[in-house]
Formats: structure tokens, sequence, C-alpha cells
């Protein structure tokens, strides 16, 4: 299969990169940072990753699945504490690099046999916190968008839908803090089986709730 990761740089894309590879697939890892081998591409600039959808089309011809992890976190003690310059970069980094993503590869992802597309959602987009109001509104948004997709992907061999966290872990965390417990977190590797699993399912359009 032709995989492409979105944010594959960070630990949830540097572990879902890693299950891809070790079945054989063809990983593509797209990262602002360009570090770790991934392509250096600005998901904030929308010709660049039409640009990078069509090298990938003329290249590979389709792709059959897109996993979207490019993520961030802002909040404040308090409702009144809520920076709006907080809403602006967690709205470019859920909403719109999402919106950019998923209008470049639609067609792509509806000409595989068996599209997949991801995102990664938490659990403070159904209950956000005074302190979570700018986090859990651009996730909600992020949600909505990921529905309208799965709409779209309606009657085609492809599908999109959410995995929803309450946050993740990773093992550097493990080793920076290693006497908290991380209760009711995902392991990054866990969450790559949960994206992996997305193809044996013909679920569209659904929230799977990793926290359970």
């Amino acid at each position: 299969m032709i995989i492409v990761v979105a944010g594959a740089a960070g630990p949830a894309g540097q572990a879902a990169v890693r299950r891809f590879t070790a079945q054989g697939h063809t990983v593509i890892g797209v990262d602002k940072s360009g570090a770790d081998g991934t392509l250096a591409v600005d998901l904030l600039d929308f010709e660049a990753v039409r640009g990078l959808a069509a090298d990938i089309r003329a290249e590979h011809g389709r792709v059959d699945g897109l996993v979207h992890l490019v993520g961030g976190w802002r909040g404040s003690k308090t409702f009144a504490e809520t920076r709006l310059e907080d809403w602006a970069l967690l709205h470019d980094l859920l909403v719109r690099t999402l919106q950019h993503v998923t209008l470049a590869f639609e067609p792509l992802l509806k000409e595989s046999a068996r599209g997949r597309f991801a995102i990664v959602s938490a659990k403070a987009a159904e209950r956000p916190t005074q302190g979570n109001a700018a986090y859990g509104t651009a996730k909600a948004a992020a949600e909505a968008w990921t529905l309208a997709f799965a709409d779209a992907l309606e009657g085609t061999g492809a599908t999109a839908n959410i995995l929803v966290v309450k946050a993740l872990v990773h093992e550097g965390m493990r080793a920076a803090d290693p006497d908290r417990r991380f209760p009711g977190f995902t392991d990054v590797d866990d969450l790559a089986a949960a994206i992996e699993g997305l193809w044996d399912t013909e679920a569209n359009g659904t929230r799977m709730d990793l926290t359970k």
C-alpha cells in the first residue's frame, strides 16, 4: 500500500511510520521540519500540498492511506485567561492543515480500492474544560470537517474516521517522568495499531474511542 503520514516527525507520526514500514508498505512521511527523512512540506501552503499530491500521483498513481497526525496544544488555567493567539495557532495546526490535505488528496483516496483517512481527536472535543476552550473547539472543528469528508467518500472504496484519545504517551515521556502513570493515555504504538486496523473495517464517518 501507499501510505502518507502527515506530521511524521512527531512521536505519533514516527510510530505510524514504523508500523507501516515494518509491514512492507511504501510510507511517505511528511513534516514541515523535514526531520528524520520526512518530506519537508508546509501543510499551511495549499499550493505546496497540491504539488505533493500531484507528485505522489505521478509516481504511485494512488494513495491507500492518509493519516493526519499534525497536532499541538495550548491551554490556560481559566476561561478568562484564554489567549486568542492560541486559538489562531491551533486553528492553523488542527484545522487548516486538515482542510488542505483532504481537499488535495480526495481524488487519490477515491482511486484506491480501499483508501483510508484518519485523524486523531481528543475527549476535549466532547467535553471541553474552561482551560481547553481553544483546543477543544479546534478539535471539534476538525471532527466536523472529517465527518464531511467521510460523507464525500460514501459509496467509494475509501473511508474517513476519527480516533479519539484522552492524550498520547510515548517512551520519551515515560523516561522523563518515570513515576508518572499516565492514566487513560493511549500509547503511540497502540494508536498506530488502531490506524492499521482501519483496513479491517468498512466503517466510515465514525468516532472510534480508544480510551475504552
